[in-house]
């Protein structure tokens, strides 16, 4: 299988970030783009290599039902925890994405749905 290179177009907008995040995160991916709060982010490969990884699980489930799941799965984990950062960290996107963030290859040799084990 061939294998997609992803690497979004990354745009510097405290503005949009804040927007896109309710004013919680230093980056966020809104398809195709990866929109980062500030200039000195653009260094951070790990960060980076998170918000590509959320890229890759858009393309693998459709880019609309991408972020359908991570809103119902956020809901659900709140409900569930009644914290919204415990939410957070416990959407399967996420913990994939944090798991994975600081090996360099990890794209490379990501398998499809790679996020279902972390569900």
């Amino acid at each position: 299988m061939k294998r997609v290179k992803v690497l979004g177009m990354v745009i510097v907008s405290k503005f949009w970030t804040n927007l896109f995040s309710f004013g919680r995160a230093n980056a966020i991916t809104i398809y195709p783009f990866i929109f980062l709060k500030s200039t000195s982010f653009k260094c951070n490969e790990n960060l980076i290599r998170h918000e590509r990884i959320h890229l890759r699980q858009a393309l693998e489930l459709g880019i609309l039902f991408f972020y359908v799941w991570y809103l119902i799965e956020f809901v659900f984990r709140f409900i569930q925890l009644k914290d919204f950062h415990g939410a957070y960290l416990h959407i399967s996107f996420e913990r994939e994405a944090y798991d994975k963030e600081g090996e360099p290859d990890y794209l490379n040799r990501r398998r499809l749905w790679s996020f279902w084990r972390y569900l």
